[in-house]
């Protein structure tokens, strides 16, 4: 007569064999059951945007020893009388991917509508900004002359032209958010954003990423880039910062305008000279610095 104690692996229907054949079988069955009910999903792929180099064009980059004259002469009238040459940038379009973008900024090189007018902000391992926009050329600031009749830009409202990323040193990109053009310019009807500006690295900047359109990258020069980005600029004061976050609170449009001198380089850089280079490949892919 067995004792009531008896171990309860003594029971063959209890066995450790037959529970784990039983667990098996469970697997099974439910896994092939998961397999035919639950919808499959494919992973969704990132769009495939061309970056191929459609156009190339230069810009010359100087510095001028004193600040460009005031002058009331022609626009061809060189602005500076002992520049100090600092390089020539080439940059390659994506002419393919942001065709109105491009298009606009060759023929801004191309008309010399560039020429002689500065690069107005440095900001230290981020970019620089030029092309700025205002009343008079005289201080270097870009004017559109009326027969250049440019189009306009409807990619700046559409969203693929976001896609590409301030991943890197030599990225050249149309300013949007960090356009800084004069107010009055902007309210003409007329008015077109050729504000541009090129990474200086070392790093990314992805504050500017889905706010300003990438539409080329530079092919040749990194070394004037990294030249231009040296240039000491002006640093407000703790105390003059406090000061122009209580005026903005307070609405005082003077705020807005006191930032606009922060972060403008000490020294006079300018583009002086642009135009085109004619691609002989015009698929070519880019070499990326």
């Amino acid at each position: 007569m067995a004792s009531p104690l008896s171990p309860i692996h003594h029971l063959p229907f209890l066995s450790s064999t037959s529970t784990a054949t039983t667990l098996t079988r469970r697997s099974l069955l439910l896994s092939s059951t998961l397999t035919t009910t639950l919808p499959t999903t494919p992973l969704s792929l990132p769009p495939q945007l061309d970056t191929n180099i459609t156009d190339r064009v230069y810009l010359d980059f100087s510095l001028c020893p004193t600040y460009f004259r005031n002058a009331t002469a022609a626009d061809s009238t060189p602005l500076c009388s002992d520049p100090s040459p600092l390089g020539r940038l080439v940059l390659g379009l994506y002419g393919n991917l942001l065709p109105l973008t491009v298009s606009t900024f060759k023929r801004m090189c191309t008309s010399s509508s560039y020429k002689n007018t500065l690069v107005h902000k440095i900001f230290p391992g981020q970019f620089f900004q030029a092309g700025r926009q205002g009343r008079s050329r005289e201080y270097g600031e870009v004017r559109l002359p009326p027969a250049l009749d440019l189009p306009r830009n409807t990619e700046t409202v559409d969203s693929k032209a976001f896609l590409l990323k301030h991943s890197r040193p030599g990225v050249v990109s149309l300013c949007l958010s960090e356009n800084d053009d004069d107010d009055e310019v902007k309210l003409d009807s007329e008015y077109r954003n050729v504000e541009f500006l090129i990474t200086t690295g070392p790093g990314p900047c992805p504050q500017l990423d889905n706010n300003n359109i990438v539409f080329g990258t530079v092919l040749e020069g990194l070394d004037v880039v990294t030249a231009i980005a040296s240039i000491p600029t002006y640093k407000p004061s703790e105390r003059i910062r406090q000061l122009n976050d209580l005026a903005e609170f307070f609405g005082d449009e003077r705020a807005q305008k006191g930032r606009t001198l922060w972060n403008r380089p000490l020294k006079t850089v300018y583009i002086s000279d642009c135009g085109e280079l004619q691609v002989t490949k015009p698929s070519m892919s880019p070499t990326l610095p």
